[in-house]
């Protein structure tokens, strides 16, 4: 009997499949009467044996076994979705953060945000950040964040501090460990929600030329952001 269900599940995984087993069966339509039962019987089986031979021999084990069954009072777990970084532009979510530590490029990242942005609100500080990372991911410009950062040109670096001539020693500790862990949070792949994907900024005091071609994208504290085309 139990060989029947298996064969009978095998049949039906196999029809599923498009029939393929049934290719070289040719089941007879006449109804003369001197087509005996023996022989109507042998091309049944015959059929069925194909079937069953057609069918892997681990779907077979897996037919023989039956379902599984949970244990009494077990419970599935489903597998969560990973959640997407949250920032809250707080000083109580940056506190919240493991302590800031990281390879060259988080050393590079925060570097910027000290001396480019550290006297700005924690939004200002995130947007320039997110200025530094969508240049990583243009063409436009190096594929790492030392590689923008240290960017020169013929008009000297992309970002003054680098080239100044002053100590790029960071004294205030306060600030350096804000940048540190902001530098953390956007590199571990945080949204990027303030600028709309700007890849310039200057501050107030000043009006470069190519802020006459680009589109500007936001405004935040003593910084404006633009987006090249």
């Amino acid at each position: 009997m139990r060989l029947r269900q298996i064969m009978a599940s095998a049949a039906v995984a196999v029809c599923a499949t498009g029939g393929a087993a049934f290719a070289e069966v040719t089941v007879s339509q006449s109804n003369s009467p001197e087509l005996g039962m023996a022989e109507q019987m042998a091309s049944l089986m015959g059929a069925e044996h194909a079937t069953v031979g057609a069918v892997p021999q681990e779907r077979l084990a897996t037919l023989a076994a039956g379902p599984k069954k949970q244990k009494p009072g077990a419970v599935v777990k489903a597998v969560a979705p990973a959640q997407p970084v949250l920032i809250r532009y707080e000083d109580s979510f940056l506190a919240s953060q493991p302590a800031p530590k990281g390879d060259a490029q988080w050393q590079c990242l925060q570097s910027a945000l000290y001396f480019e942005a550290r006297g700005e609100s924690l939004k200002g500080q995130f947007a320039v950040a997110e200025v530094i990372l969508n240049r990583v991911d243009s063409r436009e410009y190096p594929n790492s964040v030392c590689g923008v950062v240290k960017q020169g040109g013929n008009r000297g670096c992309q970002f003054s501090y680098v080239c100044d001539g002053n100590s790029d020693v960071m004294r205030d500790r306060q600030a350096a460990d804000t940048a540190g862990r902001i530098a953390a949070v956007m590199l571990s792949g945080a949204p990027r929600g303030l600028t709309a994907g700007a890849t310039h900024f200057h501050t107030r005091a000043v009006n470069p030329r190519w802020a006459r071609q680009f589109p500007r994208t936001a405004a935040i504290g003593a910084h404006l952001f633009y987006r090249q085309p």
